[in-house]
């Protein structure tokens, strides 16, 4: 699939690194600020879809997509990539810690320890690094926009039963995103964070549910489609809109903010 430029070139001569670019969120944030002019650094594990993300990229404009072999919650690698996208692209403007995982669902007696740090090493740590990382380059460059990706759950609402390491890991990047603007203010970077609500992407991919996660789910009774607004799941494209404008100097004056993107789905309960 070819795209060309379209709604202005808000990004031009700027480079965006985004994790979890595979597919999802990531994908479609990645795509679209390309065709807004944005070089991108796709940090994912190796795979078909981060590969199939960079060709799609590469269809916009010829070199303006590189795919990285990253497991953002291994220090090593994060490093490594953040400072070969930079010499390859020539700065950072723009990061968009977006990776995650669901992990294991269940009852916290059932949870091991392993389970638990998997999710938080993957979801928190994960954003740590990416943040810690490239913030020197985003100083050297007279500042940018973090966008975090968080979640309702464990900021908006506390239902989704047996996700006790991904609501504390999500609620943690919110504490870690308001510290982060503060600190980074007068540098001109700008943290923001966003609070999606179900999305049509593949995380549930990464979910491993218990067997007892019956025993301790209290029924909730929804509206028909779960999101009045969308009737239905948001689409990953939604996000991206509010990705970009917050990236953008459109945003120029929003810092620490969380922002709720879920169609009222929060506001059922």
């Amino acid at each position: 699939m070819s795209y060309t430029l379209a709604g202005g070139a808000r990004f031009e001569g700027k480079t965006a690194l985004i994790t979890g670019a595979g597919s999802g969120i990531g994908k479609a944030t990645a795509i679209q600020m390309a065709r807004e002019g944005a070089n991108v650094a796709l940090f994912d594990v190796s795979n078909e879809r981060i590969v199939e993300t960079e060709r799609e990229i590469n269809a916009i404009r010829e070199g303006a997509a590189r795919a990285f072999d990253v497991d953002i919650a291994d220090p090593v690698r994060v490093e490594k990539a953040v400072l070969e996208a930079v010499e390859l692209f020539g700065g950072l403007h723009i990061i968009f810690a977006n990776a995650g995982i669901n992990g294991v669902v269940g009852p916290i007696e059932d949870l091991s320890i392993e389970d638990w740090r998997q999710t938080l090493s993957t979801n928190l740590d994960g954003t740590f690094l990416t943040v810690k990382y490239t913030v020197p380059h985003l100083k050297k460059n007279g500042g940018g926009s973090i966008i975090i990706t968080s979640s309702i759950n464990g900021n908006q609402r506390f239902t989704s039963f047996g996700m006790s390491a991904y609501s504390t890991s999500k609620a943690g990047q919110t504490g870690f995103a308001k510290m982060a603007a503060l600190e980074l203010a007068k540098f001109r970077i700008r943290v923001n964070v966003i609070y999606p609500g179900a999305i049509s992407t593949n995380i549930d991919e990464t979910t491993e549910k218990s067997e007892r996660l019956k025993q301790i789910t209290i029924p909730v009774q929804f509206p028909e489609g779960g999101q009045p607004l969308a009737n239905g799941p948001g689409q990953p494209e939604q996000v991206a809109d509010l990705v970009t404008f917050l990236a953008s100097d459109h945003s120029r004056h929003i810092t620490g903010a969380q922002i709720v993107i879920d169609g009222a789905e929060s506001l059922l309960f």
